[in-house]
């Protein structure tokens, strides 16, 4: 058993009609949770890595606790560098034995990301890598990625086409609604399916037949989550994420990968929270760090089972 690249994981979820979860990792308590729930549910993951959890954890202690964990549960995993700013982080990960890389050239202006995607996507070809892009800016704030909403732009399907064309990525993260962070939107959540619709069938009208589509942004921000936190001293006032079944609806059509990095997060936090409120005495970090593996496995079986679809395709 061995980490996997994306490619294939994405060819079977387009024709299943699913999404495979892609879910940051920061430590050892999030990938047992993470790699257990996929387990248990029979499904393949990617588990990714952006910049910062890189600098807090190290790709090398990364790298070989995703092993570990390949190692316990036997299902396809592949390890995903998240938000790649540079091309030296892209060489730095895959030297390192990730099999996957996402470089994100957004903020560029056009031309330059299609250079500069282009040369990472030789470069990681070369070494039978997958490459993710993004076209157009999703809203928000995570780690390093900071996108006030009037820098937000939706993704141009004609320009999606002449993108991946010219670029040779393995998949195209848009934008189409979604928004990174806790406090995604106000009113009413809204994804653009139509522009869904249209850039997919213009990428198979250019010869490129379910292209797998990613969608960024995309934790729901779970009430429970939430309420937790906030019962237990947190102030997370007025946080909203993606809609449940604006997710599955996305996955049933041509997004094979739907990043969640929020949830985690709130779901370690208020799982610490409650551990410290109901036993103020404890100081033994396997307690607190145990009961948010719990508190997380069970939110990734939930999301693998209800949002992405994904339960069952391993057999």
């Amino acid at each position: 058993m061995a980490l996997t690249p994306t490619k294939e994981m994405f060819k079977k979820a387009f024709e299943g009609g699913y999404a495979v979860g892609a879910f940051n990792i920061n430590n050892m308590e999030i990938i047992q949770a993470v790699t257990r729930a996929a387990a248990a549910k029979k499904s393949a993951v990617i588990l990714q890595v952006s910049k910062s959890a890189l600098k807090y954890a190290g790709p090398g202690y990364l790298k070989a606790m995703v092993d570990a964990a390949v190692e316990e549960t036997g299902i396809d995993i592949a390890l995903h560098l998240d938000h790649g700013p540079d091309f030296e982080t892209v060489r730095e990960v895959i030297a390192a034995g990730f099999t996957s890389v996402m470089f994100d050239g957004s903020h560029y202006d056009y031309e330059e990301n299609v250079a500069k995607t282009t040369e990472v996507t030789r470069y990681a070809h070369e070494r039978g890598i997958s490459v993710e892009a993004e076209l157009g800016k999703l809203a928000g704030v995570e780690d390093d990625v900071n996108v006030d909403a009037a820098n937000a732009t939706y993704t141009d399907p004609d320009q999606a086409v002449d993108f991946v064309s010219r670029t040779g990525v393995d998949s195209l993260a848009i934008a189409i609604g979604t928004s990174h962070g806790a406090y995604k939107f106000k009113g009413d959540a809204k994804i653009d399916f139509a522009r869904l619709e249209t850039i997919t069938a213009k990428l198979a009208a250019a010869g490129f037949a379910e292209y797998p589509i990613v969608l960024h942004g995309a934790s729901s921000v779970d009430e429970e989550s939430v309420a937790t936190c906030n019962a237990y001293g947190g102030r997370l006032a007025g946080a909203k994420g993606m809609p449940a079944e604006m997710l599955r609806k996305a996955a049933a059509m041509s997004v094979c990968k739907i990043n969640m990095d929020t949830d985690i997060r709130l779901a370690m936090t208020a799982a610490i929270r409650k551990h410290f409120g109901n036993k103020p005495e404890s100081f033994d970090p396997r307690g607190y760090l145990g009961d948010a593996r719990v508190y997380i496995q069970r939110l990734i079986e939930g999301k693998i089972a209800d949002v992405l679809g994904s339960a069952g395709s391993m057999g």
